[in-house]
């Protein structure tokens, strides 16, 4: 089917005015009179729409019959002219034959629907204006975070998705299993020896343990893809999957990893300002106001940085009542991060040297023996973002850590042996690519970034 795109029409119209061109695309509004008629075309190619004009004069109505209803894909020739408004095109039709049908009952509709009703349709809602400029903002995100760190030396590695072990030690592992219910089954010995692998296995909550076998042998690397958390987690911010980008690098201690996450974070900024323009203007019209401008100082500004202690002193003379305790020793909750984001600092800041007993077992425990070389970078809007550590690299350290949380030894084995033979200080960070559209577009909803969310009691 020889077409032209309809983004290509509009950023190169100067190459198509006057001359015949063929388009294709879904009806994403019409307006019907006596003598003519104009349909709103989308293909994909572009956040904005090109209009075709249809004299009727020129088109009996059996010809026309279905072409202007929403959501019906149509094929349009007809020959490229100025459009009314400035710097638009619009398809003066010769043609127009109808490819796929649409029924009047098409649910989306010209209203405007809330975002409660489109996750309804997962299946349909990427047609609406909204979720066709998130996942055109998600594309080039990913790009960018590609490449940045090919820009900059690392190693693009893929770690296992089905895993033996729990990375983060919570337990928050979905199992996976050939077996169903079993219940001659005496033990849970007995069961797993008689799955597919001959063990428990687990969907990965995390790339990292496989990301630092890598790092020591080719020193930079980063991994890209779907982690998963069966974590009891109903909130705007969780989700039990989601994209994980994780570097890790051999040689660096905590002060070297945050300078990268800083470097990555600002340059995947610049990107989707300098290749998203007329998807954050939507964006900002109906989401956030002053996202760009929020975006800009992100990508201008120098990041600050906290201690763990000093942070929740802030929060303590605060004089705010927050939901959730603050005390030395607690973990951060979303209304801590944003108080510290929105109110002290109102940009990204890095908090650092959390106490061990709430941060992960690999995290590299400071002198002071209470507290871990770890950081978050939290963002206005949103909290957490970037989960960072310089991992623990003396093989006694890391084994009380894992003997005093009561892992299964024999699932850290290799882990360990990586202590044993040549160990370096090397440091790595988690981003959640949903938490940074999020930041990036205003939505104000994990599952909003993704196609098919994926949350606790649903399954789409």
């Amino acid at each position: 089917m020889k077409r032209i795109e309809l983004g290509e029409l509009t950023a190169q119209k100067e190459k198509y005015l006057g001359k015949e061109v063929t388009v294709c695309g879904w009806v994403r509004t019409s307006r019907d009179s006596k003598n003519v008629a104009f349909i709103e075309l989308n293909d994909g190619s572009s956040l904005k729409h090109t209009q075709a004009v249809l004299d009727k004069s020129k088109f009996t109505a059996d010809k026309l019959a279905g072409c202007l209803n929403l959501g019906a894909a149509v094929r349009v020739r007809g020959k490229l002219v100025e459009g009314m408004k400035a710097e638009a095109v619009e398809i003066a039709a010769d043609s127009v034959e109808l490819l796929g049908e649409c029924p009047l009952e098409y649910p989306l509709q010209k209203k405007r629907h809330t975002m409660e009703y489109l996750r309804t349709i997962p299946h349909l809602r990427v047609r609406s204006n909204t979720f066709n400029a998130m996942f055109r903002i998600r594309s080039e995100l990913s790009y960018a975070i590609h490449e940045f760190f090919h820009k900059n030396g690392f190693y693009y590695v893929h770690t296992p998705i089905i895993t033996g072990s729990d990375c983060e030690g919570a337990g928050e592992i979905f199992k996976v299993t050939t077996m169903g219910y079993a219940p001659a089954v005496k033990s849970e010995e007995e069961y797993y020896a008689s799955d597919f692998f001959g063990k428990q296995a687990g969907l990965t909550v995390s790339g990292q343990l496989e990301g630092e076998v890598m790092a020591t042998a080719m020193g930079k690397i980063y991994t890209f893809g779907p982690t998963f958390r069966a974590e009891n987690s109903n909130t705007t911010r969780h989700a039990a999957e989601f994209w994980q980008v994780e570097p890790e690098v051999a040689f660096a201690e905590i002060d070297d990893i945050i300078e990268i996450a800083t470097d990555m974070i600002k340059y995947i900024t610049r990107y989707v300002l300098d290749n998203c323009a007329d998807e954050l203007k939507f964006f900002e019209e109906r989401f956030e106001q002053g996202l760009t401008a929020k975006l800009r100082n992100v990508a201008e500004s120098e990041f600050a940085r906290v201690d763990y202690a000093e942070a929740i002193e802030l929060l303590l003379k605060s004089g705010k009542k927050f939901d959730y305790p603050v005390e030395w020793g607690c973990d951060l909750q979303t209304e801590h991060e944003r108080y510290l984001t929105d109110e002290v600092f109102c940009k990204p800041v890095f908090v650092v040297n959390y106490p061990k007993e709430i941060k992960s077992f690999y995290m590299k425990l400071n002198p002071d023996g209470k507290t871990v070389a770890a950081t978050d970078l939290l963002v206005p809007g949103v909290g957490e973002i970037i989960g960072c550590s310089e991992r623990e690299n003396d093989y006694k350290k890391l084994l009380k850590a894992i003997e005093v949380r009561g892992m299964k030894m024999s699932d850290y084995e290799q882990y360990l042996d990586l202590r044993k033979f040549g160990s370096v200080p090397h440091s790595g960070f988690g981003l959640g690519l949903e938490r940074m559209l999020m930041y990036v577009t205003g939505i104000g909803n994990i599952r909003d970034t993704q196609i098919y969310p994926r949350t606790k009691n649903y399954l789409a």
